[in-house]
């Protein structure tokens, strides 16, 4: 029982995680080919980064608060078993 109660965060945790990375590199290579299609040195080069930058900041945000919520549970699940231990 406990086992099932911990194991839908856990996931959800790990799915974040998964989803979060692939954003990140999604986002990382738009930046890589924003930088090589763009005109460098000028305002259009640079606003065609821009975007791609927050999308990664976000997606980044999104891994750290997905690893805090799979810390999370696998704490509670230790601290579960040493009381039940």
């Amino acid at each position: 029982m406990i086992s099932n109660t911990l194991s839908n965060p856990l996931s959800i945790g790990l799915q974040g995680v998964q989803e979060g990375m692939a954003g990140m590199e999604n986002a990382a290579r738009k930046i890589a080919r924003g930088g090589a299609d763009g005109p460098q040195g000028t305002a259009e080069g640079a606003g065609s980064l821009i975007e791609p930058m927050i999308d990664l900041k976000i997606y980044e945000r999104s891994v750290e608060a997905s690893a805090q919520v799979v810390k999370t549970a696998d704490e509670t699940l230790g601290t579960l078993l040493d009381i039940m231990a």
